[in-house]
């Protein structure tokens, strides 16, 4: 069995299919680890999470921000954001019910051990203080508020910017939006944990005081593999602690498969999704 790593697809679902031909993925055989942003932007969103359910086993998945955003917009949680939103054919599919349900299942974090090591899959980072087993535990008590009969309320509440750091006194609400911030959309972090979700740069244009969160100093999981996206001005980057895959397939870069342990690279360059890298 051959586990790829694949980076955000957003829609592209025609690079994402060529991809897996190039990989030669067999859902009897391989499975897929899919660091999220499966939808929203590209063109074929409802076509991506139709087929990705359609691999059950055969793909696991953590949820990305435009994940959580499909879910809040179909929740009528926050309001549309406008013209770069192409979710619209998921509204309107017949089955949208069991596709939202499906994604709704979806965690914040998957981990498991490959060739001797811990592999943590997240969206975008985890805070300093975690360990990987604490922030599975966070994933699954975001998963069961997901789940929950107020589930509508929950993602209201999920939507700003602060708290920046985590506290183990928060409020239940506030507790969960540095989760959600956190493993969904962190790229900096100062030393102290408390994270920066407002420059979206290259890791040269970190703010004062703040790194990439998987350089700072002491992080309780930097011995062990973290597998994420999200960050598409950081590229594809590899060291023996770090497999970030989001190499800007959206805007003209390509779409990035990584196969664990192993590390063998495949790509392919996303010519028909929407546009170059500004």
């Amino acid at each position: 069995m051959t586990i790829w790593a694949i980076g955000d697809i957003q829609g592209c679902y025609g690079s994402f299919r060529q991809l897996l031909d190039q990989c030669r993925f067999d859902p009897a055989e391989d499975q897929l680890w899919l660091v999220g942003d499966l939808v929203n932007r590209g063109p074929q969103s409802l076509e991506t999470l139709r087929f990705i359910r359609s691999l059950g086993d055969a793909a696991v998945t953590v949820l990305g921000n435009h994940d959580l955003y499909l879910l809040m917009v179909a929740a009528g949680a926050v309001p549309r954001r406008g013209r770069d939103d192409t979710l619209d054919p998921i509204f309107a599919a017949p089955d949208v019910i069991e596709l939202l349900d499906w994604l709704k299942d979806q965690p914040l974090a998957h981990s498991a051990m490959l060739g001797g090591k811990r592999h943590v899959m997240v969206h975008a980072g985890l805070l300093p203080g975690w360990t990987a087993a604490e922030a599975i535990a966070l994933s699954k008590e975001v998963s069961a508020r997901l789940r929950g009969p107020d589930f509508v309320d929950f993602l209201k509440s999920l939507w700003g910017d602060t708290p920046l750091s985590w506290k183990k006194k928060l409020s239940a609400d506030d507790r969960a939006r540095v989760i959600v911030n956190a493993m969904t959309r962190m790229r900096f972090c100062s030393k102290r944990g408390q994270m920066d979700l407002k420059v979206k740069g290259k890791p040269e244009n970190a703010p004062s005081g703040h790194v990439p969160w998987f350089e700072v100093p002491g992080r309780k999981t930097a011995k062990d593999v973290l597998v994420v996206g999200h960050w598409s001005a950081l590229g594809l980057k590899m060291t023996p602690n770090l497999v970030a895959l989001d190499s800007g397939c959206l805007w003209g870069g390509n779409l990035t498969a990584v196969s664990l342990p192993e590390r063998r690279v495949e790509q392919v360059t996303c010519t028909s999704c929407r546009g170059p890298l500004a």
